[in-house]
Formats: structure tokens, C-alpha cells, sequence
């Protein structure tokens, strides 16, 4: 079976709690073969910690991991021997959650592995550790050499784009451009087509300010910069419709309106959408030549040791992973 690659995230975190969990799951392992990366010693310490029933293993290759009944773990940190601090913030749990990204990357570069899941982290501490990187969207966007992405929260409810991601609020007007926002419609509309297998999606666009900028009253940027986008989507055969005030559209929005919703910031699109669906969202990056999901949901320092953490977002990130992989060799064919 397909071999998906799933990171520790911040080990001071749950995210190796939910990563074990979440490999330990029958609906999992009936349809992947998960691996797990990052330091064996801090897998096994959460492994007995919480008595988890099925044994872990350290493997070589992931080819290794294929068919073993154990929870297989790539270990990328064979030197490891730091003190785990559940629910503490250090630098050397940041460096341990950049180094299994950068192995998973290279594993799904490599083919490795059809697909890559990343557990949280704390950004504070991948920024402590070295990695100048806002987030992870923007980390294995470089690392897998791509140019662009776009970040995609998806549900049940809504798949929610974002224009401009981890970048301050008060930075947010200068950063829309005509450009930046047609470039976001045109990455979204493709991945909804090849990663979601919508044929004819149809695509939602917020506006940036309140009411959409009441033609002007208001803001301007729905007039200078979003219509003129929209516009010039249509004009490339992309079904995009907007700009909608955000509160009004969330407000009498229901599943399945839309196959695609582009907000202008990060809070705008995922507050909603968090409120709606917050065990079983997904973080996804479209318009990158590898597959990559994450759960919705932070390193929860507050409950890290405590063995209670929900891996549900993360089986679901597991399970949207193997969807997109078999979604793309469909469209390759």
C-alpha cells in the first residue's frame, strides 16, 4: 500500500500523540501504509507514556514500513537525546519538527511516499531554531521547489482558500494586488478540478472590507483590485463569482453552495469555518508538485502529556492525502 509520511510536528506538543493514534487506526492502515518521522526515542516516550496496544518500530527505508503490523517510524534523529517537556516551548523541539518536514519533502520528492501529513508545531519554535519560515505552508512550498501555493482549509462544510496567509493584519491591502488575487482564483480553481475531481467548479470570492466596500464608501479594493480579478478569471474560463460581504455570505452560506470559497485573510475564511468543523478540518497546499495535509488544530501545549488529544483532524488529513494522491494518478491517466 501507498506509504504516507507523517511528521512529529512539535514534540513538546500532541503532535506526536495524534500521529501515533492516528497510525494506529484500522480505517488508516486498511487503506495506507503510514510512516512516521521523527525521533524514535520520542515517539517511544509518548508510546509509554500512554500504553499504546500496538508496538512501534524503527525501519531503514520506507519500503520497510510496507506490510509490518507494527507503527513503523522513520528515524531521521538517531542522535537524539533531548529531555521531552510536554507543554513547553524550546528550540530543540522546533529543530526536530523543521528537520521531519525536510525529510518528509525529500521522501515525497523522492517517491517515496505519495504523500506527506504534518503534525503541528509551534512557530515560535521552528523561528527559534533557525527556520526563517512563517508557517509550514510556506516551508515545503520551498523545499519542494515550487514558486507558488495557496492554502486551502477544507471540510465537509466548505473548501476555504486564502488570498494572503500568515502575514500581519495591517499588511494585508498593501499585499492584494490584481495580480496576487488572479493568480489565488487560478491555483484554486485548478486544484479543485484536479485534487477534488469538481470538473466545473464554481468559486466563491470575498470582499475585503465590510459589505464589500459599499461600492467605494468604504474601501476601494474591492473595486480596484478583487472585481477587476474576477473579471479577468472569467475571461480564462474560471467560474468565479464575487466580490460577497463575508459576514452576510457565511451567514446564509450552506454545504455544497459552492465548490470553492477565496477569502482575503487568514482569519476572514478560517474562523468560520473552524466554528463549523473544528475536529475534522483540513489544512491543505494546493498548487505544489507534492501532496501535503495537516490537521486544523495547533500543538495544544495545555493538554500535551495528558493523552487526551482528538487525532480525528488528522486521520481526516490522512485520509483527504490518499484521496488527492488517487485523484492526480486518475487525472495523469
Amino acid at each position: 500500500m501507498s506509504v504516507i509520511a507523517i511528521t512529529i510536528g512539535d514534540y513538546n506538543g500532541i503532535g506526536p500523540e495524534v500521529a501515533l493514534k492516528s497510525a494506529a487506526s484500522r480505517t488508516i492502515r486498511g487503506n495506507c501504509t503510514p510512516l512516521l518521522i521523527g525521533p524514535y526515542k520520542a515517539f517511544e516516550y509518548y508510546a509509554e507514556k500512554y500504553s499504546l496496544r500496538r508496538k512501534i518500530l524503527r525501519v531503514g527505508s520506507p519500503s520497510d514500513a510496507v506490510g509490518r503490523s507494527e507503527i513503523t517510524i522513520f528515524d531521521n534523529e538517531e542522535s537524539f537525546t533531548e529531555r521531552i517537556k510536554p507543554g513547553k516551548l524550546t528550540k530543540e523541539a522546533g529543530l526536530s519538527a523543521g528537520r521531519a518536514i525536510e525529510t518528509a519533502v525529500k521522501l515525497c520528492m523522492e517517491n517515496q511516499a505519495v504523500a506527506m501529513v504534518t503534525a503541528p508545531l509551534s512557530k515560535e519554535a521552528l523561528r527559534m531554531a533557525g527556520y526563517n519560515y512563517p508557517g509550514q505552508t510556506e516551508m515545503v512550498t520551498n523545499l519542494s521547489n515550487c514558486r507558488r501555493s495557496i492554502m486551502v482549509m477544507a471540510s465537509g462544510f466548505a473548501r476555504v482558500a486564502l488570498a494572503t496567509i500568515h502575514i500581519p493584519l495591517s499588511e494585508v491591502p498593501k499585499a492584494l494586488t490584481k495580480e496576487v488575487v488572479l493568480e489565488r482564483l487560478s491555483l484554486f480553481n485548478e486544484s479543485i478540478k484536479v485534487d477534488f475531481g469538481v470538473k466545473s467548479p464554481r468559486v466563491a470570492v470575498l470582499g475585503l472590507n465590510p459589505h464589500a466596500g459599499e461600492n467605494g464608501l468604504i474601501g476601494r479594493e474591492e473595486n480596484d483590485i478583487i472585481r477587476p480579478a474576477i473579471l479577468e478569471a472569467n475571461s480564462l474560463k474560471i467560474n468565479a463569482v464575487g466580490p460577497f460581504p463575508a459576514d452576510a455570505f457565511f451567514g446564509t452560506y450552506r454545504e455544497g453552495l459552492f465548490d470553492g470559497i477565496l477569502a482575503m485573510y487568514h482569519d476572514q475564511g478560517l474562523i468560520p469555518l473552524k466554528m463549523k468543523s473544528f475536529s475534522s478540518g483540513i489544512n491543505f497546499t494546493a498548487g505544489i508538485d507534492i501532496i501535503r495535509t495537516s490537521p486544523d488544530h495547533g500543538t495544544a501545549f495545555d493538554i500535551a502529556g495528558k493523552g487526551i488529544a482528538n487525532p480525528s483532524s488528522t486521520i481526516e488529513a490522512i485520509k483527504l492525502a490518499i484521496d488527492i494522491a488517487k485523484n492526480r494518478k486518475a487525472t495523469r491517466k
